[in-house]
């Protein structure tokens, strides 16, 4: 696969399709793109060229550690910046969970440069800041604390980058580990302070803001639930929210953890959405 210095990051990189407008879709947590690869076929297939990338500490590319925003910013500002290179500007840009997150926070920093938004099992609430915190910061400070950058190199999430790229592993042990304990604790407090906001990473005023289209799919577990769908579709002037892509569950009976069987096989309904959504919108 193809793959681009971003910002000093070499990100890897795949475009499905060859010709239509731009959309640019990214997974949830901090799993390689490849998982979305039939997705994008499948909304390629409409006459769309759709961008896939490893963000960085995610997938193939570099794992990098800075701490001048949070990470969802960082991630934002690299996409654009791919976007920017690869000269398919203005974008669409969607994602699921984190992935969405990120699209979110490129809508605010980056308006110029957006087309549309296509978001899916956005994250909100108290139980999922609690969660998501410890599982992408918590757990890595702990190990570095106890264990230096080595510990770290052993963990789940960092052999699988170390695997996919193995010259990470000496960018890992060549990082101060106190400096990533600093990033990481930022991160950290700066995910936490979304609890009280009506979606992870963004505010109502910036939701508010928004001006771009947004297509909005509801989740229906207890980090993604479909209370904070709503709350996005309401304060995102221009959206529409779906709430039936996946089985519908009242408030008070969600999933612990999404399904990712469910969402798998919901992939052709989801295509058709987002397609049906671009067209109605004027982008195709």
């Amino acid at each position: 696969m193809p793959e681009a210095l971003i910002r000093g990051v070499h990100i890897n990189y795949e475009v499905v399709g060859s010709a239509g407008p731009w959309i640019a879709l990214t997974p949830g947590s901090r799993r390689s793109y490849h998982e979305l690869v039939d997705l994008a076929k499948a909304i390629a297939a409409h006459g769309y060229r759709v961008l896939l990338h490893d963000r960085r500490n995610c997938g193939a590319s570099d794992v990098a550690f800075d701490g001048s925003g949070s990470e969802h910013e960082v991630w934002a500002d690299d996409l654009y910046e791919l976007g920017r290179r690869l000269n398919a500007l203005p974008i669409v840009v969607g994602g699921s969970s984190a992935g969405a997150r990120l699209a979110i926070l490129f809508a605010i920093r980056h308006p110029q440069a957006l087309r549309g938004l296509l978001l899916w099992r956005v994250t909100g609430g108290q139980e999922a800041v609690d969660r998501l915190a410890e599982s992408y910061y918590g757990q890595f400070i702990t190990l570095a604390r106890a264990g230096g950058m080595q510990a770290v190199t052993a963990s789940e999430h960092f052999a699988e980058c170390i695997k996919a790229r193995p010259a990470n592993r000496e960018r890992l042990l060549a990082t101060n580990v106190d400096e990533f304990i600093a990033v990481m604790t930022t991160w950290r407090e700066q995910f936490l302070q979304s609890a009280t906001l009506p979606i992870v990473g963004a505010s109502e005023a910036q939701l508010n803001a928004i001006t771009a289209p947004a297509c909005i799919v509801a989740g229906n577990d207890v980090i993604h639930t479909p209370a904070t769908a709503r709350k996005a579709a309401k304060l995102i002037p221009n959206s529409e929210l779906h709430d039936d892509v996946v089985a519908k569950r009242a408030d008070d009976d969600l999933l612990k953890d999404w399904d990712r069987k469910e969402w798998r096989e919901a992939e052709p309904k989801l295509a058709q959405i987002f397609a049906t959504f671009l067209a109605r919108t004027g982008i195709k």
